[in-house]
């Protein structure tokens, strides 16, 4: 109220915390707005029509009628109310508690209340008409309300012959959406790995095609194949007793020709602390010195923390720095662990991430060579499980098709650059990397300018003072989780900043005609999924 009233707005918003019944499941910030006022960006998302988290001037509320009777009566009043509101507010914290219960009607997978959402839809059209002016609203509702549903919840459904006839009503009732154009889907497709994005192009074409019995089977397939490999890539079940275990065996190793210090950056990841330690101390590389950062969590980060070094301390050398206030800035905190770093190289390992048991074997053999400032390795995506979803990021850096991540390398910096850093950034996730300690002060400074691409902008002046190694194994596993600052990235905002870092970069290589090219080929891809606006 407070917000609404001072800033003279029709709605006000906060984000949900998604908290489920089923204690083995973490809970998870769903953040209402990427970009903060822009119209879009509240409604592409999958809450976007839940009226729960916010506040709405009564005018407003009662010119569009909830559809009482159908499942989804909230999207044609929420939905219109927003596109058309003068001022929406976003209040930056989490208000509202979202409970999920496992046999609620959204969560009961397939039954015909779900098909109801058409109904919603159609009346949402006579109050938000799909013309060339709402287009980008109908792309996002579309997208969250219809495409996701597909993707997800249909293939839930164990029983193929159930499966079939559902598919059949529900794209019946979805002919007049042309969801395989729809720039969401085009975006959503371009981050997943090879073998799904097959997957997903032939479900929905199988679909388009009306050859159900095909995409039913084509389902039951891919949920065999997952069921039968999918396994957890980390210790979910590390306990104060196993970190104590691998701490005594890290005493037993040898030392190394270097010292390396290991930084622990944290922030409201008490669930994955025991796991991320353990997956530091289980390596055959000694570690030099173990810092545990905490940025002022509000969760129980620091009890978790304190326990800790109190338990490994007699075995390693492990100490913790905790923030008085929150430093608002992931860059602060890779500084400061430079700053108290002792050791030639340093490890910026973040709490919510992992790796495997071999990923410091393999990421410090090039620092024999003097000259490596980074050493890094292939990265996969798991989940808040440790559920490995996509099990190389290759496809995603390798934007030009070269290769050149298909293989172990050494190369020099400014080659790295010239050939391919360039473009984009080709490093994923800094807990992938080894850099060599060094003077990098003016280079946080830097990067500290930016919310979004401060990192690319990071390892690009890195990479200018030496060379670059990299292993093309992914045994570095970075966890998507929905409260992870990658997940609510605000697109515009992350363009423009890419624009400036890449001016900076011209500045220092000056671009060919060839990376010119390059470079227009990209913002032009950019525009197209994401619906920027290139100035």
């Amino acid at each position: 109220m407070n917000s609404i009233i001072s800033n003279d707005a029709d709605i006000a918003i906060c984000d949900i915390f998604i908290k489920y019944e089923n204690s083995d499941t973490l809970d998870i910030r769903q953040y209402a707005c990427l970009d903060e006022d822009d119209k879009l960006s509240y409604i592409d998302n999958g809450l976007a029509a839940s009226p729960c988290n916010k506040i709405f001037k009564k005018e407003l509320l009662i010119q569009y009628p909830f559809a009482e009777g159908i499942m989804n009566e909230d999207v044609p009043t929420i939905v219109p109310i927003m596109i058309k509101a003068n001022k929406i507010v976003y209040c930056r914290d989490t208000f509202y508690n979202y409970i999920q219960r496992d046999k609620s009607v959204q969560n009961s997978g397939v039954n015909e209340k779900r098909l109801e959402i058409f109904k919603a839809l159609d009346i949402l059209e006579t109050r938000v008409p799909r013309n060339k002016a709402n287009k980008k609203y109908w792309d996002a509702l579309i997208f969250n309300q219809i495409m996701l549903f597909v993707i997800y919840v249909i293939p839930k459904e164990k029983r193929l012959f159930k499966r079939c006839r559902f598919l059949r009503k529900f794209f019946n009732l979805s002919k007049k959406y042309d969801m395989n154009n729809n720039v969401l889907w085009q975006e959503f497709l371009e981050k997943q790995g090879k073998k799904y994005k097959i997957f997903y192009k032939m479900y929905l074409k199988l679909c388009y095609y009306r050859l159900f019995f095909l995409a039913s089977i084509s389902v039951s397939l891919v949920n065999f194949y997952s069921d039968k490999l999918k396994r957890p890539v980390i210790n979910n079940k590390a306990s104060l007793k196993d970190l104590i275990k691998v701490a005594k065996k890290q005493h037993r190793l040898k030392n190394n020709d270097y010292n390396l210090s290991v930084v622990v950056p944290n922030y409201n990841y008490a669930d994955f602390l025991y796991q991320r330690i353990y997956s530091i101390l289980n390596q055959d590389i000694k570690i030099h010195e173990l810092i545990i950062l905490d940025d002022c969590s509000k969760d129980n980060s620091r009890e978790v923390i304190d326990k800790i070094v109190e338990s490994l301390q007699d075995y390693i050398n492990i100490s913790k720095v905790y923030n008085t206030n929150n430093s608002g800035s992931a860059f602060k905190q890779w500084q400061k662990g430079f700053e108290l770093a002792t050791g030639d190289y340093v490890w910026i390992a973040e709490a919510d991430d992992y790796c495997h048991k071999h990923f410091l074997k393999n990421v410090t053999k090039p620092l024999i060579d003097k000259d490596v400032v980074i050493s890094y390795t292939d990265t996969a995506f798991i989940d808040k499980k440790g559920y490995m979803f996509m099990r190389t990021i290759r496809p995603e850096i390798d934007l030009m098709k070269t290769g050149h991540w298909n293989h172990d390398y050494v190369n020099d910096g400014l080659k790295e650059i010239e050939d391919y850093e360039f473009l984009n950034c080709t490093i994923s996730n800094v807990s992938s990397v080894i850099f060599k300690k060094g003077n990098y002060k003016k280079f946080f400074a830097q990067s500290g300018e930016y919310r979004q691409v401060g990192d690319y902008l990071f390892y690009f002046n890195v990479m200018t003072t030496g060379k670059v190694a990299y292993c093309a194994k992914a045994y570095n596993y970075y966890r998507v989780h929905g409260n992870n600052v990658t997940s609510t990235t605000k697109k515009q905002a992350h363009f423009d900043e890419l624009v400036r870092v890449h001016e900076y970069i011209d500045s220092k290589i000056h671009f060919t005609e060839k990376q010119k090219a390059e470079l227009r080929k990209r913002y032009k891809f950019l525009k197209k999924v994401w619906g920027i606006k290139i100035k």
